[in-house]
């Protein structure tokens, strides 16, 4: 692989349902990854499954690393000017990371040509990631044999318990944990709204904002072992967790 490139996949819902929550991609599960992987020499793209300007939720400016973002030109174009998944040439990029915010629960599940995305990355040898509800973006990925992409795989998101905590559960369309676990997913959790994440294989998951940084930390750290030429282990890496 000789590309530098790592596409985040954000939501276009701004409105949760029909209970007139606003929503969008949840900002520091965009910035705080984001941070990490431009730090470590990549470049990043953003697509939307409707192109163009990305609703966004959770704009706390008196987080560090939002407030650096959101006074980048840069960053702000691409928030902004979102690529549709048409424009998205897939072969150009090493990992994709699907990122989080409710709105993610809405819009991204059945997107077709996003789930061709993810199939085509991983399928290309690349990382494919999710942060907390992000990972809605992978329920219903099937690769070329079939089998859906999470299949077996250890992994994690935002969790039943985490959705009921937030009073969320009877408004999202489905509760991710549970999807995921029909999907033969092999559930992994932290207590609620604390940092998890599991990397399997080529597949890195998250399971709430907390989990936002780590997420990119794992993500450059595979894309490294695999530009070492080093074989990536097919499931869980033993070694990875928490002291």
């Amino acid at each position: 692989m000789t590309s530098k490139k790592v596409l985040f996949v954000l939501t276009s819902t701004d409105r949760l349902g029909n209970s007139g929550h606003h929503t969008g991609a949840y900002l520091s599960e965009i910035t705080h990854p984001y941070d990490e992987v431009i730090r470590a020499g990549y470049s990043v793209d953003m697509v939307s499954p409707q192109g163009g300007k990305v609703p966004l939720d959770g704009v706390k400016m008196d987080d560090p690393i939002n407030a650096t973002w959101m006074n980048d030109e840069d960053f702000l174009e691409k928030i902004e000017a979102s690529l549709k998944p048409s424009e998205v040439n897939i072969d150009d990029y090493v990992a994709v990371l699907y990122v989080g915010g409710h709105g993610a629960m809405f819009d991204l599940p059945d997107n077709k040509e996003l789930q061709k995305i993810a199939a085509r990355i991983f399928e290309n040898d690349g990382v494919v990631a999710s942060v907390c509800h992000g990972a809605a973006g992978l329920v219903n990925v099937r690769l070329s044999s079939g089998q859906y992409l999470v299949q077996g795989h250890e992994l994690s998101a935002f969790t039943n318990d985490e959705e009921e905590t937030v009073g969320m559960e009877k408004v999202v369309p489905f509760l991710l944990e549970s999807k995921l676990k029909e999907r033969g997913a092999l559930f992994s959790s932290a207590p609620k709204f604390t940092s998890h994440v599991v990397k399997s294989g080529r597949l890195v998951t998250g399971q709430n904002p907390a989990s936002a940084a780590e997420v990119g930390q794992a993500i450059v750290e595979v894309l490294d072992f695999i530009s070492e030429g080093r074989s990536v282990p097919e499931k869980n890496w033993c070694e990875w967790g928490h002291p």
